[in-house]
Order: C-alpha cells, then structure tokens, then sequence
C-alpha cells in the first residue's frame, strides 16, 4: 500500500485509460458499498469470497492493461497479448463472483470451472506480482508451488503431502484457506480504505501541511534540515506502505535541504532512509502490517498499535539523537528557510486535526473496527477538504475524482502481493510444511532462544530483501514467526521482531532498497550509504532483542514494568548513540566513548545479557550521570577528553 505515493503520470491513453479509471473507481466504491454493507441491506447476501474475488479480478485487469512486461513503469500502449489476459483475468474472476456460492458447495466434486478459475488466478497471479513486486517475491512463491508438487520426494522431516498440477491449482487458486483468505480480505477490506484516506489528505493539502508543520518545529533548531526529514518522513510513513516511496516522495525536499545545511551526502541519504523506513513500524497503519497482524494474531488493532507504539518511540529518538549530535559535532546551523512558525503553520492548518482526531477517537475510543473508523475520517476529510482551503489549496470535485482513480492503481500491488501470499499460506496448510518448518528450526536451535532469534533475524533480512512490507509481514509470519512462538515467546513481541528485521532489509545491503534510492537523490556513494544507514539504524537491529527479552515495551505487563523497562532503554539509547556519534558538546575521546557504549549495552533491558538488574540500573545511572557531568562541564568552557580537532567526519 502506499498512500503518499501519486501514481505515475505515463501510462495507457484514450480507451485503455478510461477503462482503467472506470476499474479503478470501481474498487474503491465496492469497497465502500461492502463496508457499509449496502449488499445487506438490501437483501442480498454476497460471501466475503465473493467481494474479493470480484477486487482481484478489477487489480488483475488493471495490472495488464497498465503495466507491459517489464511491469516497473506503466506503458503507453496496450498490446493485444496484454489485452487479451486482462480480458481473460476479468471474465474468470468476475464469474467466480458471480457463482462463488454454488463453487464452494460442487468443491468437494472438483467441477472443471474451479480448475479453470484456479488455473487463471495462479498463473495471472504469479505474473502479477513478477511484474510489479519482482524477482524475489516470484522466486519465493514459486519455490512454494513447486515444493507441493514433489512435497513427497523431500527428505526428512519437510517431507509433506503431494498434490497434483490438477489439485494443486485448485486449491491455491480457489480456496478459502489460500489465496481468498486473511491476507487478501484484509488488503480488500481494510487497507484500500486506509489509502482512501491518505489519498484525500494529500488532496486536501495535507502533504503540504506536513511539511510545513515539520519545518516550523524543527527547522530553527541545530540540525534542523535533517530533523524536519525524521519528522516529516516519520508522519508520511506512518501512512505510507512503501519505504522507498517514502523516500522518493519525501527525499526529494529533505535530502536537498540536508545538503545545503551541512550534512554529508552520505548522512543525508543515511537519515532519509531510516526516517521513511522507520514509518512502516509506526503506528497507525505501519505499510498495512498492523492490520495483518491483528488477523494473524486473532486480537484487536487497538493491541497490536499499542504493542508497535514504545518501540517505535525509541526508533525515532536513536535517529533524532544522531542527527542532533552529528550538526553539533560538525557544527551545522539551524536551517532557516521557509520562516514559517508552528503557530502560522496550525492557524491556517488547523482543520487537518479533526479527521486524524475522528480516526483515532474512533479507533481507541469508541473501539470500531478499523476499516469503520478509516471510512469516517475520510468522510471528515472531504468535509473540511471542501470548506476550507491550506494555503490556497483545497479539494475540489475534480480531485475528489482522482483520488478515487489513483486509490485503485495504488491498490494494485498490495492486492497483487496479498494473493501470492494467500498462496504461500495455503501450501503451508495443506502439505503440513508451515509445522514441519517450526519443528526442524526449534529443533536446530535446541533450547537457545537467543541463537534461534539470531538465526531468526538472518532469515527475515534475506527474505525480506527487496520486497514490499505487506508481503514481507505475511511472508515471515508464516515462516519464521510460528517457531518463535513455540520457543515461549510472546506472540506480539514475536510478530514485531520479525516485522522489524524483514524491514530492516530495506537499510542492509546488499539490496538497502530504501538507502539505494536514497543515495540516488543524495548523489552518494550507494554501499556507503547502505552502511551509513545501518549505523543511523542501529537501534532497530537491537530493540527487538529487548521487547522479546522483556515484553513490557510492547506493553505486556503492568504500568509499572512499562515505565522501568522504557526508562532503562532510553537510557540505554541515549548512552550508546553518543558512543557511536562521539559528541556530547564536545568531541570525546575514544575511552569516553567505549565507557558510554559498555554502559548502555548493560542498561538495555535485555535478559541474554547477563546482569541483574540492579546493575542494569548501575548502568543506566552512570551512563546518565556521566551525559549530566559532560553537560556540565561543556557549559563551564572546558573540553575534556576531546578528541583532535581534525578527527574526519562521519
């Protein structure tokens, strides 16, 4: 999904870009009809199978009528070989719409339209996502399909049951447990409206709002061009599905501004990139796994936001922290462009606060589900949308209009991606790998839980690689996440773990596609810049070692252990991300930094470091007592321990 993201101005023109805006008008308004059960209410009862089929048969259509074989940029003519797939995609998946009921009740007898249907599903599907999502995702699906056909021939214990071509089609292509399953009732029913809403907010000149709000707090403060980019980065994000479309959507204003102030190519693109990664782990939406999750884990939205919330917050002040002690090292100024003032910022754009106060009052107060209170506060947008202008800007009928078109042709890939999942899942089921998987990794680890999270890490970074986060969430939650679980994990702390790691992919080379694109705008050095950003990042590649160690931080404890858990991890952050820095008002000599580093690793809440917690707390006092003295004695003039005045810059 991703919300922030306007679709590509090239593409298909006259007739085949009418049929593609009708398709995509019709997606959303479906989806809006189907959440305020307008079906129901007039007396007519559609399955739930029945409205997914009839969205992925709108996205298929689209897919081929827009994008051609290369399938990374829309094309500007539709050939007869795409036309007649689309046209094929269509008609198979609107008849399985139309007569799904009576489908799922011949399913036992295997009538020859369910092979049909399953055949044009799976192999649409999987052309689908190799043209949108990649290589990587198609491999890994594919190693799937073809896992069940020869599942019998496995050595050991991932021996499972085979299925014919025949079967195999027809149950991954048709069945309720696979590809018509969680993953793409979710990406239908929710998420679509989840972009509805961020389509609107940008419409109604909420991107600009953003940016200017993110300006005005922090532009005048030391580093500020590099703080207005965690800021806004963090906001668009957190609606956004897409780290790298994060960072082309959001880069292209922070990284320049960076430059100028005085942070160095690399830092500049480093910082980018975590910032717009960091959104997919931020609450509300979190690229849409928030709500994968939720169903994954048969619990409410409301916990799995709550659970994303601390550890997100520690995220954004590791990177903060960075960016402020990297302009008082090398002295950058404030930034002073655009003069702007919060105050000015929030009279004039002060109306955008009541959608998000409908959406979260719905959310956390009245309890609705979320694609209720995601359909409300789109309501409420194009209320004030209309009445009232950001700087001139306001929504219009006519952009009201685009929205609509530009909800569908975004929804594209995410609906793509959710069916290979559903894929995925329904092998795990019906040949018994998903169990089979959980027992040999447990197995290989033994009773070490910390070497099966480290290898767990592993393998969610290199499944994770070059993939969008909706795929990378279901992907790992139904390989890796059900081992952790068994190892006596908490099920919340281990679908964040694994969700943390597969995101941190996109700032790990050798793919670090959020950093790759980063550097392209910033004109560095792309392996450097992958580097720099797991530096910037460090603190994703350790907090989840802790939340697992001590599930307070995702909120599974009392108000008590919450509080001491967060202090003794902000202490720890604080401390470590000086040492890795070397600054606190002056430039500190290396023993000084590895005395912060020894200090905030104790104070980390983590149980595989084995301290007790009185000496977690020892830790965490010296390390603040020492940031305290140093303070002190920066502001008095004198410069201890400080380092060479031509140390290089980071």
């Amino acid at each position: 999904m991703d919300a922030t993201k306007q679709p590509e101005a090239a593409g298909p023109t006259g007739t085949a870009a009418i049929l593609i805006a009708v398709l995509a008008v019709a997606m959303v308004v479906a989806c809006v009809l189907w959440n305020v059960e307008a079906p129901t209410r007039m007396g007519v009862a559609i399955l739930s199978q029945q409205y997914m089929a009839l969205q992925l048969g709108l996205a298929l259509t689209i897919a081929f009528l827009r994008y051609g074989w290369r399938g990374k940029e829309p094309k500007a003519r539709v050939g007869w070989v795409d036309a007649a797939i689309a046209a094929v995609c269509f008609g198979t998946l609107m008849y399985a719409a139309w007569d799904f009921s009576w489908l799922l009740q011949e399913q036992f007898y295997r009538p020859w339209q369910i092979t049909v249907i399953g055949t044009v599903v799976t192999l649409s599907v999987m052309e689908g996502i190799r043209r949108r999502a990649g290589w990587m995702l198609f491999t890994i699906v594919a190693v799937f399909l073809v896992y069940a056909l020869f599942a019998d021939m496995v050595p050991g214990r991932l021996v499972g049951k085979e299925l014919s071509p025949v079967r195999l089609v027809q149950y991954v292509g048709f069945d309720p447990s696979a590809v018509f399953s969680s993953p793409l009732a979710v990406g239908t029913m929710i998420v679509l409206l989840f972009v509805f809403f961020g389509q609107l907010l940008f419409a109604a000149g909420g991107g600009a709002f953003f940016t200017d709000l993110a300006m005005a707090v922090a532009g005048r403060t030391r580093g500020g061009a590099a703080k207005i980019s965690v800021i806004g980065s963090a906001l668009f994000g957190s609606i956004s599905g897409s780290a790298v479309s994060n960072v082309v959507t959001t880069g292209v204003v922070t990284i320049p501004l960076m430059r100028r102030g005085g942070y160095s190519a690399r830092d500049a693109g480093a910082v980018e990139a975590v910032a717009s990664t960091g959104g997919q782990l931020t609450p509300p939406i979190m690229g849409a796994a928030a709500f994968l999750m939720a169903e994954f884990l048969e619990i409410p939205y409301v916990t799995v936001a709550g659970a994303a919330l601390v550890p997100a917050v520690f995220y954004y002040l590791g990177v903060f922290l960075q960016v402020d002690l990297i302009a008082g090292r090398d002295g950058i100024a404030p930034h002073e462009e655009d003069a702007l003032t919060a105050r000015q910022v929030l009279a004039e754009g002060w109306h955008f606060a009541i959608p998000f106060a409908v959406l979260l009052a719905a959310l956390f107060w009245f309890r609705y589900d979320p694609e209720d209170s995601a359909l409300m506060a789109a309501v409420a947008i194009v209320a004030v949308g209309f009445l009232r202008p950001y700087r001139g800007d306001r929504l219009t009928l006519k952009r009201l209009g685009q929205v609509f078109v530009d909800t569908g042709t975004s929804m594209v890939d995410l609906i793509l991606i959710v069916a290979a999942a559903g894929f995925v899942i329904g092998v795990l089921n019906v040949t018994g790998l998903g169990f089979a998987l959980t027992l040999v990794l447990v197995d290989a680890v033994g009773q070490n839980v910390l070497l099966l999270l480290l290898v767990s890490a592993v393998i969610c970074i290199l499944l994770g690689m070059g993939m969008p986060t909706s795929g990378v969430y279901v992907l790992l939650a139904a390989l890796v996440a059900p081992s952790l679980v068994e190892a006596g994990i908490e099920p919340v702390a281990a679908h964040l773990f694994i969700l943390y790691f597969g995101m941190m992919s996109m700032i790990t080379p050798p793919v670090a596609l959020a950093a790759f694109a980063a550097a392209t705008i910033s004109k560095a050095d792309a392996l450097g810049t992958g580097l720099a950003s797991m530096r910037t990042g460090w603190v994703a590649f350790i907090l989840p070692f802790a939340f697992v160690a001590t599930p307070a931080l995702v909120m599974e404890g009392t108000w008590g252990e919450i509080a001491r858990a967060s202090a003794l991890s902000a202490a720890g952050v604080t401390a470590i991300t000086v040492a890795i820095i070397g600054y606190w008002g002056t430039r500190l000599s290396l023993p000084v930094r590895l005395a912060f580093l020894v200090l905030g690793a104790a104070a980390l809440p983590i149980s595989y470091i084995p301290l007790d917690a009185g000496l977690r707390w020892a830790a965490a006092g010296l390390a603040v007592l020492g940031l305290a003295v140093l303070y002190f004695i920066h502001s008095r003039g004198v410069t201890p321990g400080q380092s060479t005045k031509g140390e290089a810059r980071q």
